[in-house]
Order: structure tokens, then C-alpha cells, then sequence
């Protein structure tokens, strides 16, 4: 009997962290060694992902209890699951670097904002930036109206030798 709680609990534990996560890759890792296989997990460990080898029919049920339907397709086999709890991206994105350098690492499949996606679209999500690329791209598109004023007012100023740059803008026509 202690042995069926055991399972009961592993599988709500697992559901929990597929209810939590903004996505959760599955990957065959089959042929890696040791020290690849603690290079990947400090990888992950660092990226704030979280790492495990569950039995894929505890996985299963897991998923069925929080209505991920169509996850069972890439449960076969040997399967370590990543959960990125912080960012969509970055356990693709590290999956995916791993297994360019690391032939024997295989992407699955996964979960991405609760869509069950294949092997070859997390391929596709680890090219996109991360979201501290993203938001550096956004204040970089917000920083650009002030950047270009600030060019436009230098280069008045710089026309007028420095003196009456300010009522020369405020002159100007308004468009």
C-alpha cells in the first residue's frame, strides 16, 4: 500500500509542476554519459529549470490530471522532462543548443503555454530570443523617439555653433 501512495504522490507532484510551468520539454536522452549528462543538468540547474527523469506512465497520468491530452505520443521510451517555471524559451532553447553539440540528445516534444508542441517546433521556439532579449529589443523600440530628438537637437545646436539651439526647435513648424 505504501508503495501505490508513493506513486499517487509522484504523479500529483509531477501535475503540480506541469500545471506551473510556462513549458516543459521532453527529451531522449539516451547515449549521453555521465559528465554530459551532469554538463546539461548544471546548464539547466543555472537557467533556473528544473530536471527530471520520471517514468513515462506517471508522466501520463500526471497530464491527464491537469488536461494535457496528446502528451502521451512522446512518452516512449527514455524521457527526462525540463520545466521552465520562468520563461517559455530558455528550456528549449538549452535543449536544443545541447543537442547540436551532443548528437545522442534527442527534443521530443513538449508543452509550450499549455500547447502540446513537437520536437521540430521546439526547435523552432528555442531560435526565438529569451524574455530579457525581448524586453531589451522592447526599451530599445521605446528608447528610439528620445534617442532620435536628442540627435536632432545636437545637430541644431550644432548648426547654430551652441547658442539658441532650444528656440530654434520650438520655432520650427509643427508637422
Amino acid at each position: 500500500m505504501a508503495v501505490r501512495a508513493e506513486k499517487e504522490q509522484l504523479v500529483q507532484s509531477v501535475a503540480e509542476r506541469l500545471e506551473r510551468s510556462k513549458s516543459v520539454v521532453l527529451a531522449d536522452y539516451r547515449g549521453l554519459n555521465v559528465a554530459e549528462d551532469t554538463e546539461l543538468r548544471t546548464r539547466l540547474r543555472a537557467a533556473g529549470v528544473e530536471y527530471a527523469v520520471i517514468k513515462n506512465t506517471m508522466t501520463s497520468r500526471a497530464a491527464k490530471q491537469v488536461n494535457l491530452e496528446g502528451l502521451d505520443e512522446f512518452l516512449s521510451g527514455p524521457t527526462a522532462i525540463a520545466f521552465g517555471y520562468e520563461d517559455a524559451v530558455t528550456p528549449a532553447k538549452i535543449l536544443h543548443e545541447f543537442a547540436r553539440e551532443h548528437k545522442a540528445l534527442e527534443l521530443k516534444g513538449g508543452v509550450v503555454e499549455g500547447r502540446i508542441v513537437s520536437g521540430a517546433e521546439l526547435a523552432e521556439i528555442a531560435k526565438l530570443p529569451s524574455r530579457e532579449g525581448l524586453l531589451s529589443m522592447l526599451l530599445s523600440v521605446l528608447q528610439a523617439p528620445m534617442r532620435n530628438l536628442a540627435y536632432v537637437v545636437s545637430q541644431v545646436a550644432e548648426k547654430n555653433g551652441g547658442a539658441g539651439a532650444a528656440s530654434e526647435v520650438e520655432a520650427a513648424p509643427a508637422e
